[in-house]
């Protein structure tokens, strides 16, 4: 996420009505289809490790990764697919596209945002994981 915000996407202010379909289209809809499968994988693994650790400590770093998940999901099918879907028809009023792309990038933000409690959230887990103080049940 990090990477196509700062390197892998063109600055918004660069995308036209005849430009941005070849740019935008064609990676969103890849990145729909890996996460689609990507956000069950990831739910079905965290809710895993909420029940092998329910009764420690270590229950909480999970539980905020499944908040984070489901949040960034419903900011995607609830804010960023209709503008998706949007932007997939063609928008042909150049103030359209822009009223359809600013929402779009910080929706995108956000869900960057989002990604990295979640990334910062396992990644305590497995530090704190690494230097267990507790006994092994």
């Amino acid at each position: 996420g990090w990477s196509l915000l700062l390197f892998s996407s063109p600055p918004p202010k660069a995308l036209t009505r005849a430009n941005y379909q070849p740019y935008l289209i064609p990676p969103v809809e890849a990145a729909t289809h890996f996460f689609t499968y990507m956000t069950g994988a990831m739910l079905a693994a965290a809710l895993v490790v909420i029940y092998l650790e329910w009764k420690t400590r270590y229950r909480w770093w999970p539980i905020v990764t499944v908040l984070a998940v489901i949040a960034a999901t419903l900011l995607t099918t609830q804010g960023i697919f209709p503008l998706n879907r949007e932007l997939e028809a063609g928008i042909a009023d150049a103030a359209r596209l822009r009223a359809v792309l600013d929402p779009w990038m910080s929706l995108n933000r956000w869900r960057v945002a989002l990604w990295t409690v979640q990334w910062l959230a396992m990644m305590a887990y497995f530090g704190l994981k690494a230097y267990r103080t507790e006994p092994q049940p």
